[in-house]
């Protein structure tokens, strides 16, 4: 029988649902912002990001959480003495930062929340120095002061052996006309921006599956890693190809962070496109091996993980060339994956060559 992320015990219909009642609920009070000088900007809600709006800028805000990948570092420290801790803060400040750039906003500060059922966590000095030394060079990879953050002790909601990771950040779009919108026409050019693996998502069945091996994290996966190495690989932070962009002048139309509901948020814009990949690349070692492992069917893969990309950006056709050269030379390996089309109200991902189309019900953000 094949697994789904809705069997490892993660269900997106109830959590979206969710968050559309905070969605409603959180719109009451954005007249509050006039007694501070700003006000809440057009198609803010339901974006990775939240904007505030002044006369001549804006001001971002993401609050995010790792999920369960330092379970998995847990598991690996324990198995074979090597500490990923590094990477794992690396990841925190990734799945943050890069929900922030997705408006056109550059990172200024960095929080850190570090919640644990017992203090006696921190006492392993190889892990607290390697998560503390992680968190600081994700912060420098953003380009933005790590600002504090908070370390509560939870006895009874968190377990003794273990750390909740999450964060906050603040940014600032300036001048305005660097906001990113959702300005996609019939035509765009879809641009993909690579993984390192899974980055912080899907791990929950990823877990899942290390418990059916004999091997558990061990297991070879091909490539030369192992399944534990491999699913620890620090996330990318993409906040420097959106700079290079804004430096160079090249304005992305619209852009999507490739995390939670997999290729499905190439749609998270609200207005209907159809999202064409017409050049997608082989997922790579560590995706064949989920779904091999899993078992996992490719549908299900593509509906849950990145498989291959950690950002896209849609931009003009005649800005393609020059928005894969900014890329490249920011030191990111991208391509030229795909075209977006109007087909009159319909919404929708495909990728013809894997007989894969998501179409706009499976993906219910706001």
């Amino acid at each position: 029988m094949s697994l789904s992320y809705e069997s490892s015990g993660v269900r997106y219909d109830q959590l979206d649902a969710f968050k559309r009642a905070c969605q409603r609920a959180a719109r009451t009070t954005a007249g509050l912002l006039a007694d501070h000088g700003y006000r809440e900007p057009a198609e803010t809600r339901g974006e990775s990001a939240y904007l505030i709006e002044a006369a001549d800028h804006y001001l971002a805000h993401v609050e995010e959480g790792l999920g369960t990948k330092n379970l998995v570092a847990d598991a690996y420290y324990a198995a074979t003495g090597r500490c990923f801790y590094r990477e794992i803060a690396i990841d925190t400040v990734a799945t943050i930062v890069n929900d922030l750039i997705t408006c056109g906003a550059l990172p200024i500060s960095v929080a850190m929340h570090a919640a644990v059922g017992d203090s006696g966590w921190f006492s392993d000095e190889k892990r607290m120095a390697a998560l503390v030394d992680g968190w600081a060079e994700g912060c420098r990879q953003a380009g933005a002061v790590w600002g504090g953050g908070e370390t509560p002790t939870l006895r009874g909601i968190v377990q003794p052996e273990t750390i909740v990771l999450a964060g906050s950040a603040i940014g600032r779009i300036a001048p305005k006309s660097l906001r990113i919108t959702g300005d996609v026409r019939d035509g765009d050019a879809i641009i993909f921006l690579a993984s390192s693996g899974v980055q912080t998502n899907g791990l929950t069945l990823c877990r899942k599956i290390a418990d059916s091996l004999p091997q558990g994290y061990t297991t070879p996966i091909g490539d030369g890693r192992d399944y534990g190495t491999a699913l620890l690989a620090p996330s990318v932070i993409y906040v420097a190809f959106v700079r290079e962009c804004q430096r160079r002048g090249l304005k992305l139309n619209y852009v999507a962070h490739v995390t939670g509901h997999g290729w499905r948020k190439l749609m998270r814009l609200e207005e209907p496109f159809v999202y064409e990949i017409t050049a997608p690349r082989p997922c790579g070692a560590l995706f064949e091996f989920l779904m091999k492992a899993g078992p996992i069917e490719r549908r299900e893969a593509y509906a849950t993980y990145n498989m291959g990309i950690g950002f896209a950006a849609y931009v003009s056709p005649d800005r393609a060339d020059a928005v894969l050269a900014a890329a490249k030379d920011a030191g990111y390996d991208a391509w030229l994956a795909g075209r977006v089309r109007k087909q009159g109200g319909r919404k929708a991902v495909e990728v013809p060559s894997f007989g894969l189309t998501f179409e706009g019900d499976t993906l219910q953000l706001r």
